[in-house]
């Protein structure tokens, strides 16, 4: 998080800068989207191969804006700087400088101190029509929340894996998904459920993950938008995959087992065991994934 003494310029009015994020085909809000170009898109931006950085902050007023750059380094070291409680001030030169969005993309607990509490700006006669940006509702289920439940596995590995016993999985049916009927997986780590809205851990012959793991092996033949693929560092020589599709979302280890989340099935979490085919999914998704750099 940004210390709130770092300020840059947006049209003649000094930002004061909460915080900032990455939008690039590797590593985005993907609360905004299932892929980068959908993500760029619900910000009115073009999808350039190299991404923003987007700035969030308040001007004097305490108006939000959200100021997008293409200097992605600058954005980058900035945030590895604060995550590891460093300070670090971002001031992006005014040549950086895309667009300057009124409101903000995502949620925000923090404010700029000394100023007005965070409202929208007035509007501008020139772009009246474009309302102010704010963050997509996940105040019920659907995409938005689907994609933060499937974030915060991927933040949780461990939390939510050993949940699972693995004696719980047949090995010889072709998904790797036990061949029993969707069973409760009890209350262990149920902190981490709620934190994502799951209701409960399910594993069996489901429908819906053999349509995505379907839909996954069919992104072989036919590649999906930058981003829907991404893998990022784990532990030893392991990735974690992140894959997206219309209405799911999917998170696993390369040498582990995957978890599946569908708009349809409101709050659920569906383990899928390594069984006969997952391993070679899981590779084969690994190496046209998008990485970071």
């Amino acid at each position: 998080m940004a210390g709130t003494d770092d300020a840059v310029v947006a049209e003649d009015d000094a930002l004061y800068v909460l915080t900032a994020v990455l939008l690039t085909p590797a590593k985005f809000p993907s609360v905004l989207g299932d892929d980068y170009p959908e993500a760029c898109a619900a910000l009115g931006l073009e999808p350039p191969p190299d991404g923003y950085g987007l700035v969030l902050g308040q001007d004097g007023q305490g108006a939000r804006w959200t100021v997008v750059v293409d200097d992605v380094s600058l954005v980058a070291v900035a945030i590895a700087s604060w995550d590891c409680g460093m300070e670090y001030e971002l001031s992006p030169d005014e040549n950086s400088m895309v667009a300057a969005l009124p409101g903000w993309p995502l949620a925000l607990a923090v404010a700029a101190p000394g100023v007005p509490a965070p409202h929208d700006p007035e509007p501008d006669p020139e772009t009246a029509d474009l309302p102010p940006l704010c963050p997509p509702d996940t105040e019920t289920w659907g995409p938005a929340q689907r994609r933060l439940g499937a974030d915060e596995i991927a933040l949780q590995w461990a939390a939510w894996r050993e949940q699972i016993d693995d004696s719980r999985f047949a090995t010889d049916t072709p998904t790797g998904t036990s061949g029993q009927d969707d069973t409760d997986a009890g209350t262990s780590g149920q902190d981490d459920a709620d934190e994502v809205g799951a209701q409960a851990l399910s594993s069996g012959a489901h429908q819906g993950i053999q349509r995505v793991l379907a839909e996954a092996r069919a992104y072989m033949d036919a590649p999906p938008p930058l981003g829907r693929v991404r893998s990022a560092f784990a532990s030893g020589d392991a990735r974690t995959l992140r894959a997206d599709g219309p209405g799911w979302s999917m998170v696993a280890r390369t040498d582990d087992i995957a978890f599946i989340l569908l708009d349809d099935e409101p709050g659920e979490v569906l383990p899928v065991g390594r069984g006969a085919e997952l391993p070679s999914l899981l590779e084969a998704l690994d190496k046209m994934a998008v990485r970071p750099v």
